[in-house]
């Protein structure tokens, strides 16, 4: 293993967000198992927890996916991404206590093994009234094991960014899996149309918001179209590029962040070594490129994390045609040192 295992620092935002988790938490069962419990004062107890602790689940796990395109479309919504591992966490204990509580309510009593009886109780899957839904929601619970499990830095660091990344991606088929779970278990017993309306509405914001937030990059992702002198791009004006922030271009595939700050243009590869963060979303705070999603900061002219840290991003030569800003359309190895392009001296050149 290259990085040691450190437990989690609770610094004081992370705190005042796993306070407010908690406690939303905590409130939402102790309110639907209390209104339960007068609404319907024939349903027992173990069942009213079932319901409870299965509809928070299902309810973080769609703010959960709909964290990150939001926080794309409006930066008002990064605090929330940056500990939405924490929330990650909690919608997994949430939906292991949902099936811990339907296990011994439905399959503890018998002669069989609980495990086994739930596993071989049902298996009509032929029919799409009496599909076994309870499998589809064991195997979206081990998705979430794994994602929860490895949701610690060191398995990040470890399993390398990109593998980190695919890994955690498959929390879509998760998602796809409880939704199949919910609409073919839980629905088939609910009286009305409100409970298939809500899940309808949940599911339409959770893939909606991602299709907006897709498009958006998509056209993000159009190639700049290639300068006469070979080797370079043009790709924005240097009026285009705020003070202390980037403009994010396509070159040759990959996304390039040039930042101009202090007089400076500098280009970077967009994509933070943490959790592939879009650092030409971030800024240049306290001389160094911070990425909006978790606070990582690298030096523009190399790449490189300052110490004690090691992570590095490939870097791009710069230069400027008058007010025009050239990139190389070849990256530099990551944590290359490169000369950054000086706005002033070349105006008054």
């Amino acid at each position: 293993m290259g990085v040691g295992y450190q437990a989690v620092q609770w610094n004081r935002q992370k705190k005042r967000y796993d306070a407010i988790l908690l406690g939303g938490v905590v409130g939402f069962l102790a309110v639907f198992i209390g209104l339960g419990a007068v609404l319907f004062p024939n349903v027992t107890a173990e069942t009213l927890i079932i319901r409870a602790l299965a509809l928070a689940a299902f309810v973080l796990l769609h703010v959960i996916l709909m964290i990150g395109p939001l926080a794309r479309l409006d930066d008002r919504f990064l605090p929330l991404l940056y500990n939405r591992r924490h929330m990650g966490v909690t919608m997994f204990v949430l939906a292991l206590g949902h099936a811990v509580f339907s296990i011994i309510q439905f399959h503890a009593l018998g002669d069989v093994n609980p495990f086994v009886s739930l596993l071989v109780s049902n298996t009509n899957f032929s029919s799409l009234a009496q599909f076994p839904f309870e499998q589809l929601g064991v195997l979206a619970l081990f998705i979430l094991f794994l994602m929860a499990a490895t949701s610690h830095d060191f398995w990040l660091h470890n399993l390398t960014a990109p593998t980190w990344k695919r890994l955690h991606m498959l929390v879509y088929i998760a998602y796809a899996l409880v939704v199949a779970h919910v609409v073919l278990g839980a629905l088939q017993d609910q009286a009305g149309v409100v409970p298939s309306v809500l899940v309808a509405v949940g599911f339409v914001l959770v893939i909606g918001l991602q299709l907006v937030a897709g498009f958006r990059e998509n056209k993000r992702d159009r190639p700049v179209d290639a300068a006469p002198e070979e080797g370079f791009v043009s790709v924005c004006l240097v009026d285009e590029i705020p003070e202390k922030r980037a403009k994010v271009v396509t070159i040759a595939g990959e996304r390039v962040a040039v930042f101009k700050y202090d007089g400076k243009i500098a280009a970077v590869s967009n994509v933070c070594q943490h959790q592939n963060g879009p650092l030409g979303e971030g800024c240049v705070l306290d001389g160094f490129i911070t990425c909006p999603w978790h606070g990582y900061q690298y030096i523009p002219e190399t790449g490189a994390s300052p110490p004690p840290f090691n992570e590095r991003i490939p870097t791009f030569q710069t230069k400027l045609e008058g007010q025009t800003v050239l990139v190389s359309a070849t990256p530099n190895p990551a944590g290359t040192r490169v000369e950054p392009s000086l706005i002033k001296a070349r105006e008054s050149g």
